[in-house]
């Protein structure tokens, strides 16, 4: 089957051939006639499996056609877990639309929302959003959903994994009840599997692989070391030219940002992608990787379904994940599109109850690669770190027991003082007599009357009586 088999414009299959792509994937071939016909859809398929042209590509044909170049509600809506994820969504839908007349922008949290809100007014057709985002520009009123005809919920599983399905929760409230629905997943969860029961109807099912499947085309090699010898291997690893691009992950954070520090002094370039990075660096480390300008990007799971690097040569799994099916999300970054790649993963004793997992859900076993120069050593659980106990409180006042920090203000004002002259003895001044005063008297006490003052002079008047007349008043 070819593209021009699936009744697509002229358009969308120009865009796809100078892609060059010419057969669709299995998902794709599946998923694209439903969705045209204007069928919910659930589609179970893992990452790599091209599962963004299978909603992209139809829905870019659906809206064609009814396009208005004045300003248009939104009419197709894409959820989507992660912001890089978001960004090579919309960047498909440029590049599968790129000769219709189709409006599509993207918004999502971590930078101002300003350019997202002018590039709403402008009027768009197709909107990707991550939830976080999109529930705060609905609740100031920017956007208006009322409108949405197909909605799409990619990474459902993701979604509940990062804890936002409570967010996708007020955005399917907030959608009209007349919509298309498509949901798409690698794993079907029972908490996932009683949403789409109740957002989709009649779906069509399209499952194109197992679920929690690995794909075949990955060669899988694990490697057994003590946790102390990984960054070794890792640089040891890399010696092999022929991986010129290595996506290696780590469980924190933290863990990314020393692989980084140990691989910068070991003289192989590389940086960090993990939520403590801001948007700006984590867009700059990702079109670093993707030009070739750093060899190895070192990445926590938030990246594991949010980076598509075509030709991608080989996963790293710098620390094996607690949970199975991450294992399966993160070596799905390479052998995409039915291309090989390579797959590597580091385990400590600590990491054999994790690896005994992974390979239950894959039911296969990672193949062990025994000729390497760090084999593992460590054949016991690293115990917990024993907390001292609390010295008393005499020892812990006399350790904290040190000179207090000056000020800068009186630092500088002890440089500058002038330097303390030696004490001089000075003479005892001769003792002089007192001096004699006379006795203070004090002043006669002169009695006051609390009375009134009395005005006026005495007069009789005409009717016998006597009083005192003020000066000015009328005889």
């Amino acid at each position: 089957m070819t593209f021009h088999d699936l009744n697509l414009l002229p358009q969308l299959l120009q865009a796809v051939d100078e892609l060059g792509y010419t057969a669709p994937s299995p998902i794709q071939a599946e998923a694209i006639p439903p969705v045209l016909e204007g069928r919910d859809l659930i589609g179970c398929a893992q990452t790599g499996t091209g599962k963004t042209a299978a909603f992209a590509i139809p829905l870019l044909q659906r809206l064609n056609g009814r396009v208005s170049r004045r300003h248009t509600p939104i009419r197709v809506l894409v959820l989507t877990p992660t912001r890089e994820l978001a960004l090579q969504i919309k960047e498909s839908f440029d590049q599968y639309g790129k000769y219709l007349p189709i409006r599509n922008t993207v918004i999502f949290g971590g930078v101002g929302q300003t350019p997202q809100v002018e590039a709403l007014q402008k009027g768009v057709d197709v909107l990707v959003a991550t939830p976080g985002r999109l529930n705060d520009l609905c609740s100031q009123g920017h956007i208006d959903l009322r409108s949405i005809e197909a909605f799409v919920l990619d990474e459902a599983d993701r979604m509940l994994d990062m804890g936002f399905i409570h967010d996708v929760r007020k955005v399917i409230a907030r959608l009209p009840v007349q919509r298309q629905t498509l949901l798409f997943s690698a794993t079907m969860p029972q908490e996932i599997a009683e949403l789409s029961q109740k957002i989709l109807r009649d779906p069509v099912r399209v499952e194109v692989t197992p679920q929690s499947s690995t794909v075949d085309a990955i060669e899988q090699r694990l490697y057994k070391v003590d946790k102390g010898n990984k960054k070794l291997l890792l640089q040891h690893v890399l010696q092999d030219r022929s991986l010129d691009s290595v996506l290696v992950f780590t469980n924190t954070k933290h863990g990314a940002d020393r692989v980084v520090k140990e691989l910068e002094r070991s003289g192989i370039a590389a940086m960090a992608i993990h939520g403590n990075k801001g948007q700006t660096a984590r867009i700059r480390a990702l079109d670093s990787f993707k030009s070739g300008a750093i060899r190895v990007l070192v990445a926590t799971d938030i990246a594991a379904r949010g980076i598509d690097v075509s030709e991608l040569a080989a996963v790293v799994n710098y620390e094996l994940p607690n949970v199975p099916e991450t294992y399966v999300h993160r070596i799905g970054r390479t052998g995409r599109a039915g291309r090989g790649g390579v797959a590597i993963s580091f385990c400590n004793f600590d990491e054999l109850a994790y690896l005994k997992d992974i390979e239950k859900l894959i039911r296969k076993k990672i193949p062990t690669v025994e000729d390497h120069p760090w084999p593992m050593e460590i054949l016991e659980a690293t115990p917990k770190k024993q907390r001292e106990p609390r010295p008393p409180r005499a020892e812990r006042l006399a350790r904290t027991e040190r000179p207090q920090r000056q000020k800068p203000a009186e630092r500088r004002m002890e440089r500058t003082a002038p330097a303390p002259q030696p004490e001089r003895p000075s003479p005892r001044p001769a003792e002089k007599p007192a001096l004699q005063f006379p006795p203070v008297q004090a002043p006669p006490v002169r009695r006051i009357s609390s009375e009134p003052p009395r005005v006026g002079r005495l007069v009789a008047f005409a009717d016998g009586r006597r009083g005192r007349k003020r000066p000015g008043a009328k005889k």
